[in-house]
């Protein structure tokens, strides 16, 4: 995967690379260009597409894309414009500047770095990012879709902050189970936190296949001693989108679901253990506006120590799912 997504990038750069074969190409931004960049503005994001600034740079629109307006659960409109900066000496893409608008007009801007890029490049992006995310709600999320469609190997920094997970420690052993704060499906459409469902509480279970749902009476919730489990967390997202005149439309719904790796799931492929799930797979959901069960796809898996914690999980006298956190999981 890593050697298609270097690829990918490669080939964004290469016809460049072509053009200027006497310059070095792609070449790094440097921390004081990245600090200066952020800087830069567009004047008018519906019309400006190729902007100079002080002859030195300019600000391209990328891939002549028009903007895209996503619309999260909260139901506000953000609006997310790309532009390639480029050196104007060789011409050279050093970098990737988002333009994201809030709701009420306020502009935060982001400068995604090339991939060659020094770490401390890199470290001041992640840092900047999440500012941002402190103060904007779910930044991060939104700006890693558009990644996720644009640009693959940016994604990937963007989502794991740039550590190696799998070198991150956790207990792995024959418990299968969740986290105890995640939240059920209870009868009659009522919810509990896992922790707190006791034998004889009823809970929501699905049918994966005709999606229909029926109640079940729990027999046993299974408590596990406290560990440093390793725990698999996956990110969902149901992106409907629509082209419009003024741009792409994009209706983003996300959830999250945790649970040791070993813990079966039930995807739209099949029943494999949540720490073999891939990016990608499709999950049974509810869609709570809807209220329909829908496949959402997987955006982002993570594996890490979740820390020393008490894992677990529900029996019930029938059916083989219940929903939690809104995703369809599987009973033990």
């Amino acid at each position: 995967m890593k050697k298609l997504i270097f690829s990918l990038l490669f080939s964004i750069t290469a016809t460049l690379a072509v053009a200027q074969q006497k310059a070095t190409n792609p070449r790094p931004i440097t921390l004081a260009e990245y600090e200066k960049a952020k800087t830069f503005t567009i004047a008018d994001l519906d019309k400006d597409s190729y902007v100079k600034i002080e002859n030195s740079y300019v600000l391209d629109r990328y891939e002549s894309r028009k903007p895209y307006f996503i619309t999260g659960d909260d139901g506000l409109k953000k609006r997310i414009d790309l532009y390639k900066l480029i050196a104007k000496e060789g011409m050279q893409e050093i970098g990737l500047m988002v333009f994201y608008t809030t709701e009420t007009g306020k502009l935060y801007k982001a400068l995604v770095p090339d991939f060659t890029a020094e770490s401390k490049v890199w470290e001041k992006y992640f840092q900047d990012v999440d500012n941002i995310n402190k103060e904007e709600k779910n930044f991060i999320l939104k700006l890693s879709y558009i990644l996720s469609k644009e640009l693959a190997f940016q994604q990937y920094k963007v989502l794991n902050a740039g550590k190696n997970l799998s070198e991150e420690a956790g207990t792995y052993g024959s418990d299968i189970c969740f986290p105890g704060e995640e939240i059920v499906a209870m009868a009659g459409g009522k919810s509990k936190m896992l922790k707190d469902v006791v034998s004889g509480d009823e809970v929501m279970t699905i049918d994966p296949i005709s999606k229909a749902a029926t109640i079940v009476k729990v027999k046993e919730l299974t408590v596990h001693e406290a560990k440093n489990y390793a725990i698999t967390s996956l990110v969902l997202i149901s992106a409907q989108k629509s082209e419009s005149e003024t741009g792409t439309l994009v209706k983003l719904s996300t959830k999250i679901i945790k649970a040791t790796p070993n813990h079966p799931m039930n995807t739209m492929s099949g029943k494999v253990k949540i720490g073999e799930v891939n990016i990608g797979d499709e999950i049974l959901c509810l869609n709570e506006k809807s209220g329909k069960y829908e496949p959402y796809l997987v955006l982002k898996k993570n594996e890490a120590a979740g820390g020393t914690q008490k894992v677990f999980n529900i029996v019930a006298d029938a059916g083989n799912t219940f929903i939690m956190n809104g995703v369809m999981v599987m009973q033990k």
